[in-house]
């Protein structure tokens, strides 16, 4: 009787797994409508993919994944599941594929160590003013004096703290400036800016205390940049326009609306629109693109339909589509054409191209045709958090559109006749049967309904980026975006048009006055108590299984939407687990940080490297300030370094060669600002000047035993094509030379200025550098 019932279950195994397969089978079938919006998730699996490998892969090992993809899908019968499979394993394939490609095509030198007061000359193609003086060159370089010609960077970025003067876009000129390679992240995994200038082919930052002067032996400039710099003096001029009808910040935020310039807004009043959740309000992206288009398309279509021979014999909703991509295009030139800018004119340009077909222009759809199109041109755009957030609360609010455009009509009276307020709300808003103040409270409710889902859909991306929340973005949305939508931009479009004919200064006057009020609202939010909670950084897995159910509760069309909640349960259940660093060291070794009393980071005092230390605190979930948590509690320091004891295990800090012997022998963490002795063999984990220099900033974290944990900005990284010289690779092998054997001895007993003079002498690219270097360099 028990073999029996053992070979029932045996038995009935294989059918169970058949229903389950038949099951699937049909679910995936029944979302066929929609298999097209998951192409680009797929595509971008491969990218995310490519960017995540330690090493640098082959061009042949990703074409031939692509091939061994394509081969697949044309082995297998065309509108199977199978095929359905294949057709996504070859979107992954080709993700993959394009990032690589993409990071050969973008290849260019870059800086291989720091280069102090050296000539540069170049081309201006970007200029940023800043509000408090000088401002920021973006160069096309043509050369960089003891530079080989093939070792110049294509381009260089360069704080300038003299003021700029008249200088325009596309002027050759010369500048002494002082340049690094671009950054190493401030923390491991964290944002790599050195990355994301890759694909910029910036090669370089820096700053110069020397205005730039005029470079009279360079010849005319390439037509590609004098096609640029035509469209950035006319931006100049705009925003002279601008700034010159209304003055003070007011004047600046209204040309950072119309031009994307935002160098002469305080950080104060950054800040202000950060903390109430309206700062997209300030950077031209989707929302100014989406209502400058918007208005273009409802007053050409309005002009048109009043004219009868025009909207009763032709296309007038086309047309007014044609002529809201064409005003879309000319906003998109004289804002400045920002990626995010980019990706949003891209977006509207599919949903006109949807009203030319006689299509649905608000469809997931064409928010994936978008995405598609975006990735394949641009592949590095996935890791870009403004093309992740936009896409995040875009799709979400179609996806909740579209479920209520289903959900309407099933809950329509049978009759015809809406009985129900509830039922026939959206055809009576259309048909005008609701009164004015009816309609007023609806609109005000769907800004509050549109805000909730969008920050839903974007809270993830905040608290794993910036680790901050804003407590009240819905109150602040609510109470600017009408500003913007109804009345600063449409007066943004009526300057535009009436500044050609010198008509502006009424528009611009009227703009002006939405302006301050949305200034306003900004500063009243983010004066509230409790405006932002700082969070903890959250395991990266946390946040892609928050993603991964975010996606398929967005993007799939049945019931079984609501299986996404479970991975974003999930995902919120492992935020708290991070594992927190005890020890911080930087890569230049003059900010430490530890975690002395188990909880919260005590540093040394930062020697003019806060930038570090905030990034720490902000990784950290902490409040305070740099200034706050930079006094050295828990260390004992004197002349020769400090010391401390983290969880049992003593960290010691030197930085005179006098204390070399001594922490050696006791400490158990060692941190110095030179060379590792070679008889120093104490400490489990020395984090000496070359391992600090090869390896990028430390974090060290210890467990109950004691044991000892190293991970370092250089392992995160890899080695793949954007890692600095030197950063990503092993550290040298430590086996003493006779060069090293004499160093070591120069350490241990020489006096601290014969050392310092040997540093210099020997490596002046090492030499400390306490000139003023904005954060914004690395961030």
């Amino acid at each position: 009787m028990v073999a029996g019932r053992g070979d029932d279950a045996r038995a009935g195994l294989p059918s169970g797994l058949a229903r389950l397969g038949h099951g699937l089978a049909h679910a995936l079938e029944a979302e066929r409508p929609h298999w097209f919006t998951w192409v680009p998730v797929f595509l971008g699996l491969g990218i995310g993919g490519y960017f995540a490998l330690p090493i640098e892969p082959t061009l042949a090992a990703a074409l031939a994944a692509v091939v061994a993809a394509a081969a697949l899908w044309i082995a297998l019968p065309r509108g199977s599941i199978a095929a359905a499979l294949a057709i996504a394993a070859f979107a992954a394939a080709s993700g993959f594929t394009l990032a690589k490609m993409r990071t050969e095509t973008t290849r260019a030198p870059v800086l291989e160590k720091r280069l102090g007061n050296v000539e540069v000359a170049g081309y201006v193609v970007l200029i940023e003013r800043k509000p408090k003086r000088g401002g920021r060159l973006t160069l096309a370089v043509t050369r960089i004096a003891g530079l080989a010609p093939e070792a110049v960077p294509a381009r260089v970025r360069i704080r300038t703290m003299a003021a700029v003067g008249d200088l325009k876009t596309g002027d050759a000129v010369t500048v002494r400036a002082t340049l690094s390679p671009p950054a190493a992240p401030a923390l491991p995994g964290t944002y790599d800016f050195a990355r994301a200038a890759w694909y910029q082919r910036l090669g370089g930052v820096g700053y110069s205390l020397v205005a730039p002067i005029p470079d009279p032996q360079a010849g005319p400039a390439p037509l590609s940049l004098k096609v640029g710099a035509a469209v950035e003096r006319l931006r100049g001029v705009i925003g002279a326009r601008i700034t010159a009808g209304l003055a003070g910040e007011t004047g600046a935020i209204a040309e950072a609306m119309i031009t994307g310039e935002r160098g002469a807004i305080t950080e104060a009043t950054n800040d202000a629109f950060r903390d109430s959740g309206l700062f997209h309000a300030l950077s031209i992206s989707g929302l100014h693109m989406a209502v400058m288009a918007g208005a273009i398309f409802v007053t050409l279509r309005t002009l048109l339909a009043a004219i009868p021979a025009l909207a009763l014999r032709y296309p007038i909703k086309k047309w007014a589509a044609v002529g809201a991509a064409l005003g879309a295009l000319f906003y998109l030139l004289i804002s400045g054409a920002s990626p995010p800018t980019q990706r949003s004119y891209l977006m509207i340009s599919v949903m006109f191209l949807a009203v030319l077909l006689d299509r649905q222009a608000l469809a997931l759809r064409n928010i994936a045709l978008s995405a598609l199109l975006i990735l394949v041109a641009f592949p590095e755009s996935l890791l870009d958090l403004g093309f992740q957030m936009s896409y995040a609360a875009v799709a979400s609010l179609i996806a909740a559109h579209e479920l209520i455009q289903r959900w309407v009509p099933r809950h329509r009276p049978a009759d015809g006749r809406d009985a129900d307020a509830g039922a026939g709300l959206v055809e009576r808003l259309a048909s005008g049967a609701l009164g004015g103040a009816t309609r007023v409270g609806v609109f005000f409710i769907g800004i509050a309904a549109s805000t909730i889902i969008a920050s839903l859909s974007v809270a993830p991306f905040g608290a794993y980026y910036f680790h901050k929340s804003q407590q009240y973005a819905i109150l602040g949305n609510a109470l600017g975006l009408p500003i913007c939508d109804l009345f600063i931009m449409p007066m943004a479009l009526a300057v535009l048009v009436a500044m050609p004919f010198g008509l502006e200064a009424v528009p611009l006057w009227l703009m002006g006055l939405g302006v301050d009020a949305l200034v306003w609202s900004a500063r009243v939010v983010a004066a509230l108590p409790g405006a932002v909670a700082t969070v903890p950084a959250m395991p990266a897995a946390a946040f892609l299984t928050m993603v991964a159910g975010g996606t398929w509760l967005v993007l799939w069309g049945g019931r079984a939407r609501l299986l996404g909640l479970a991975p974003i349960a999930v995902g919120l259940a492992m935020a708290p687990f991070a594992v927190r660093p005890d020890i911080l060291v930087s890569q230049d070794g003059k900010a430490v940080a530890a975690r002395i009393d188990g909880v919260r980071l005590s540093a040394l005092p930062t020697r003019g490297r806060s930038f570090e230390l905030q990034r720490w605190l902000e990784y950290d979930g902490d409040a305070r300030s740099v200034r706050e948590v930079a006094q050295g509690q828990g260390f004992r320091c004197d002349a020769a370094g400090c010391t401390a004891r983290v969880k049992g295990v003593v960290l010691a800090v030197t930085q005179q060669p006098a204390a070399l012997a001594e922490d050696c022998a006791r400490a158990t963490v060692l941190v110095l600002s030179m060379p590792r002795p070679t008889a120093c063999t104490g400490p489990r984990a020395v984090l000496d000047l070359w391992a600090l220099r090869d390896n990028g900033t430390h974090q060290i974290a210890i467990d109950g035993d004691g044991h000892i944990g190293v991970l370092t900005v250089a392992d995160a990284r890899g080695q793949r094509p954007w890692s600095r010289s030197g950063l990503g690779r092993p550290p040298p092998p430590r086996l003493p030379s006779l060069a090293e054997r004499d160093r070591a001895r120069i350490e241990a007993f020489a006096a601290p200025e014969l050392l310092a003079r040997y540093r210099r002498t020997a490596r002046p690219e090492i030499e400390d550098d306490d000139a003023p270097v904005e954060a914004e360099e690395r961030d």
